[in-house]
Order: C-alpha cells, then structure tokens, then sequence
C-alpha cells in the first residue's frame, strides 16, 4: 500500500474534524468531494486508516484501568486471543519488559471492571497473573493526536466546521439527564465507523432517519465518546511505542500534563493508583528516541522521576480495532453491546 501526502492530508483533516462532510472538507483541501470520498474508502479497505468511537474513559465518568498481564510463554497468543474479544478490553499490546500483555479497560463503573471483566480474566487459561492500575484523572488521549501536514489556514477552517464530537475533552459532571436505552443503541454503529450517518443507522435498527439523528445529536453532545481517525502505525512516521510509568509530585499533575500537551507525539498522559502516580504513553521515529524523550521530560516536567519504561513490541488491539501484525486494521471490531455503555 503506498500512502500519498494527499492521503495523508485526508488523514490529519478526519482527525480535526471526524465527521465533516465530504463537500465542506473539498473546499478546504482543495480537491473534489468524490475524490475526497474515493480515497477514504480506499485508505478504510486496506485498513490504512480507520474512523471509530469509544468510550471516553474519563474516570469523572466510568472506570478506565490499565492492567499489566503475565502468560504462560505457550499461550501467549491464545492469552491476546481470548483478552481481545473482550469489548471492555479496548486496548491489547505486547510488552517487551516486565510484564507479557498491557491491557487498556474501560467500563462503566469500578463494581463492573471487578465483578465483570476481571473475572473473566482468571477463567483464560494460560493467564498466570495480573495487576492493575486504576486512572484518577485522563489528561490527553489518542484522540488528540494530529499527523501535522495541514497548514494553518487548513487547521482553523476545519476546526470552525468541526462538530462536538471533535472535542475530545468530557464535560462537567452536571452534562444532563443520563442518555436512554434507545440512544445507546447507537454506540456500536459510531465504533464501527465513526463517521456513520443517521440514515445507514436508521435501517439497521428499523427507526425513522428523522428520529435517529435527533439521537445521534444527542449522542454527539454528550461526550460520552471519544472520536478519532485513526492510522496504521507504520505509515504514522512514528513506529515505536513506548509507555513510562513516572512519579509526579503532588499537585504537580495538571502543570505536567499542560507541559506534555507540546509533546506532539504523545498518545496518552493520565493519572494512576499504584506503584507510580502517572504515566505517559509516546509514539516515536525510533528506539533512540527513547532516551530523547526521557531527557526532554525530565528537563521540561521539574520533580518527574520515571521509574520504568516500557516498549511495544506488538498491538493486537486498538480503541476496539483488530489489528494486523503490520498495525494494519484486520476490519473487525470488537464492540460493546448497548449496555456495557454509560449511563450517567
């Protein structure tokens, strides 16, 4: 598959704006929309790039969990098998140090990640041991990551175009009355495409367009989901994955994720429970960043100290996404059933 810088463009503009319409983003990257249409499709089958929804995981919201994973060396791929048909289990990657298996959970409440997610976890054979960290606060995740191959001009008129759900960010504890049933319903269709429309939804659940876009909007406007525009690893410039579990001092937390936020190649910054207290996830040009990277944090976070990190070898897994052994998406997708979503 070669991927142009046109392609490319498509990309950084989905990630602004993951649901503008085919005819506003032609005006803005200068090519027509069909074009526009042709090459996202394109891109989607060869599994290149992917439009999805999740779970935000905001822990004002449900429970977002990061638990580290020991196997027997035997059953390591029926272990990442058997963890990644989990929906809860959006995230599966291969470690290269210390544990086997790094798992990204997400559930509505705490009560559900125990009584749910990690009793299935002691019925996979060949799992010998887990361990859990539980998010007190997200401070950024993937959804905020941009490839930066639009000018500036491209970025603003996409981010005036962009709806809610370009936002990223969760809303105040007081969003409103708790999302119903019907509305939840929709969850699986955005996880599959994010950029799914009313009318497609509408079919497959035998409800009027007019009735499911007043949902979708809905929907939209709560928050409940993150959107992103996601793209093969490899074709991203930035093959290497590294994760570093830090200690921040106390209060320091959101000055050290204000200062990450211009880190342009960060994936994931939150606070822990645990062992460490925070931890930072990179995407990089190679393992020799590894140590740039560690001198640019300890320079420009004061009081940080990285306790351990971590190098991806391999992810099966991604926000719901099968992936291929080349971080290509497979096409499947694992969901979650309506009532795995949030209710409040």
């Amino acid at each position: 598959m070669e991927i142009s810088e046109e392609d490319l463009q498509l990309i950084h503009a989905l990630q602004i704006a993951p649901r503008i319409s085919w005819s506003d983003a032609a005006g803005i990257l200068g090519v027509h929309a069909t074009t526009l249409a042709a090459r996202w499709e394109r891109l989607k089958s060869s599994g290149t790039a992917w439009s999805t929804a999740h779970l935000i995981g905001d822990p004002k919201q449900m429970c977002l969990a990061l638990v580290d994973v020991d196997c027997e060396m035997t059953s390591r791929a029926a272990v990442t098998a058997a963890l990644a048909a989990i929906p809860e289990v959006v995230t599966v990657e291969e470690a290269a140090s210390n544990r086997d298996l790094m798992l990204t959970v997400i559930t509505p409440t705490l009560a559900q990640f125990s009584d749910v997610v990690l009793e299935r976890l002691k019925e996979i054979p060949g799992l010998t041991k887990y361990q859990t960290a539980l998010c007190t606060r997200l401070h950024s995740g993937g959804y905020a990551w941009r490839l930066n191959v639009l000018d500036k001009a491209q970025i603003a008129a996409l981010r005036a175009l962009a709806g809610p759900e370009a936002s990223g960010a969760a809303p105040a504890a007081n969003q409103g009355a708790p999302l119903p049933r019907s509305h939840l319903d929709l969850i699986p269709f955005l996880a599959r495409d994010g950029r799914a429309g009313a009318a497609d939804i509408a079919r497959a659940l035998g409800r009027s367009p007019a009735t499911v876009q007043r949902q979708l909007n809905r929907v939209l406007a709560s928050h409940v989901l993150s959107f992103r525009c996601e793209i093969a690893q490899k074709y991203s410039g930035y093959p290497v994955t590294c994760q570093w579990l830090a200690n921040v001092p106390p209060g320091r937390h959101e000055a050290a994720a204000a200062e990450l936020r211009n880190f342009r190649n960060i994936r994931l910054t939150a606070s822990t429970t645990g062992r460490t207290n925070f931890v930072i996830l990179m995407w990089l040009h190679s393992l020799a960043d590894v140590m740039n990277a560690e001198q640019a944090l300890q320079l420009r976070i004061p009081g940080i100290q990285l306790v351990e990190s971590v190098v991806v070898l391999n992810s099966a897994k991604r926000v719901g996404w099968m992936l291929n052994p080349d971080s290509t998406a497979t096409g499947a997708v694992v969901v979650p059933a309506a009532e795995l979503a949030p209710t409040a």
